[in-house]
């Protein structure tokens, strides 16, 4: 999957929450252009026509382009009379029969990504607690597409050449980014967004073979960090959990691969194709 294609997933699965938090009935949205200053009008939920699909958007134009060109929300209480914005795109609009309309735009280190706009068929007033929800639904977004471009980071640096590389310095920050990515995890909301997470995660290690050993998701995470070179204490805090607590997940891991030291646990773990 593009790194477009798995945006614009990210983008209509946020529509549905949208709409499901807020209680808008329309809800539409898509990602800014690479190299060029517009976003793409490319998911829709609760529409009833097609005239929002494909919408090319220009950065200042419109409630979304004002929207993408101050880097903040933005509403309006009917579009179509409304003199906070440009009028560039009065006919899509008025052909969808929307009229209260609010952009949220979706920015990941300080670059904007993308527009999620949701909409009333009345004009009516969209309270802070609306807007305030629409805002919850652009920051997660904006923490999945970070995970995406961390893990597709790590997969560039997962192709080392020559024999010596998997010693080098950078194959060691693959395999730290690696327990890092792991331990993110668990705090992703979206269970999908999740499951691809840790489905990256899982190309970063060697094939594993037919009837290898497998550990739990914690001892695999906790071994992670081990490998990466972190005490007890500090995979402690890094996971949130009590130093006894990594010990018994350790202990229980080294159990499994056969290994009586935490190298060899960790050394076993990797010709398992568990760890990087």
């Amino acid at each position: 999957m593009t790194a477009d294609a798995a945006g614009a997933v990210e983008i209509g699965t946020a529509l549905a929450r949208l709409r499901r938090t807020t209680g808008l009935p329309v809800a539409f949205g898509g990602l800014v252009e690479a190299g060029r200053p517009q976003i793409r009008i490319s998911e829709l939920s609760g529409t009833t026509t097609t005239a929002l699909r494909s919408l090319a958007v220009t950065s200042g134009n419109g409630l979304g382009g004002k929207s993408v060109a101050l880097a903040r929300p933005c509403a309006v209480t009917d579009y179509s009379s409304s003199r906070q914005i440009s009028h560039e795109y009065d006919i899509p609009v008025a052909a969808e029969g929307i009229r209260s309309v609010l952009a949220v735009p979706v920015v990941v280190r300080r670059r904007v990504r993308g527009v999620l706009y949701g909409a009333l068929r009345a004009a009516q007033p969209l309270g802070d607690r609306t807007l305030g929800a629409a805002m919850a639904v652009a920051r997660d977004v904006e923490q999945a597409l970070v995970v995406r471009d961390e893990a597709r980071g790590l997969l560039a640096q997962a192709r080392p050449e020559g024999a010596d590389a998997e010693r080098g310095a950078s194959w060691e920050q693959v395999r730290e980014a690696h327990a890092a990515l792991r331990a993110l995890a668990p705090r992703i909301p979206d269970p999908h967004v999740r499951a691809e997470l840790l489905a990256a995660c899982g190309l970063l290690t060697a094939p594993r073979p037919a009837g290898g050993a497998s550990l739990a998701p914690r001892e695999l995470d906790v071994l992670s960090w081990v490998a990466a070179g972190a005490t007890n204490a500090a995979v402690a805090e890094r996971l949130g959990l009590r130093p006894e607590t990594v010990k018994g997940y350790l202990r229980s891991a080294m159990r499994k691969l056969g290994a009586h030291t935490r190298g060899e646990a960790v050394t076993a773990a990797r010709r398992a194709g568990l760890l990087p």
